[in-house]
């Protein structure tokens, strides 16, 4: 069995405050960040991806693209119904909603591939504060693809690296700035 990871470290780049590199243990992976970068304070819609540690909660896929992840995390299909809400005055603010949903909601089951392997990352979530961020990520990168609107993208090989060595308790911990 793999040797599970207390924390993956991300950095961003001083050239391109849009992609970092992201540590897993001993190995470095390029990751892509917000279009705004990383920021201390997160609020909704700024496009930046949120500076601190967090807890990796629960790992989402698509089993008509990708089978299970082997990962310790807890992990669940996507379905057509699934969304996330980022309505800053809805009660489910920052949670898994089902579509359609009322309130502003992302959906889960995009026709891209980004979420076709998704890692919730726990920020403004306990407790949750409205209008400080939600739905941030781990997700796929697109081949060619741009900036997240504040998650962190890696492609799918990397993912699934990071999903077999993270640990229920692993965190990510994300640098405002390039050392």
């Amino acid at each position: 069995m793999t040797n599970l990871i207390d924390k993956l470290v991300v950095i961003p780049s001083e050239k391109n405050p849009q992609r970092g590199q992201l540590q897993i243990g001993e190995r470095t992976v390029s990751c892509m960040l917000g279009r705004s970068g990383v920021c201390v304070t997160k609020f909704e819609g700024d496009g930046a991806t949120p500076a601190g540690s967090f807890p990796l909660r629960q790992v989402f896929y698509r089993a008509d693209r990708v089978n299970r992840p082997e990962s310790a995390l807890a992990t669940t299909t996507i379905s057509e119904s699934d969304g996330w809400c980022d309505d800053p005055n809805d009660r489910c603010y920052n949670r898994a909603v089902k579509m359609p949903y009322a309130a502003s909601a992302e959906k889960m089951w995009r026709e891209d591939h980004r979420y076709d392997v998704v890692v919730v990352i726990g920020h403004n979530d306990n407790p949750v504060v409205p209008g400080a961020g939600s739905a941030i990520f781990l997700h796929l990168t697109e081949e060619g693809g741009g900036p997240t609107a504040g998650c962190i993208a890696v492609s799918l090989p990397d993912m699934l690296e990071i999903l077999k060595v993270a640990a229920p308790h692993s965190v990510v911990e994300i640098r405002a700035e390039a050392p």
